[in-house]
């Protein structure tokens, strides 16, 4: 039971999901999210999104260790796809509040 609350593969998929939906909604010669206000702007336009991460932490109720993971693999993901640090800060701390909302 211990080892579970470390299990982290359908977290890792799960986020490896949602970056790739990001990416393709958001090309990165399509929109410029170089600035806090764009990026702010830009995820308004994620409600599809959202509504996958809620839906997924009320099936799986992932713990803090796996919320925490979900966010690091999100923000690697995406600075490794070469978005503007902005972006990435507004994206990874949404997306994991949106994530804890949905579970409590």
């Amino acid at each position: 039971m211990l080892l579970d609350w470390f299990s982290r593969k359908h977290i890792d998929e799960f986020a490896d999901a949602i970056v790739a939906e990001v990416m393709q909604r958001f090309p990165q010669s399509g929109v410029d999210l170089s600035t806090p206000k764009a990026a702010e702007k830009a995820m308004k336009a994620l409600d599809r999104i959202f509504s996958r991460i809620g839906a997924f932490a009320a099936e799986r109720r992932p713990n803090l260790y796996q919320k925490a993971c979900f966010g690091n693999r999100i923000k690697w993901a995406l600075k490794e796809a070469g978005y503007p640090a902005p972006f990435v800060k507004v994206a990874t701390d949404k997306f994991v509040a949106y994530m804890a909302l949905k579970v409590t």
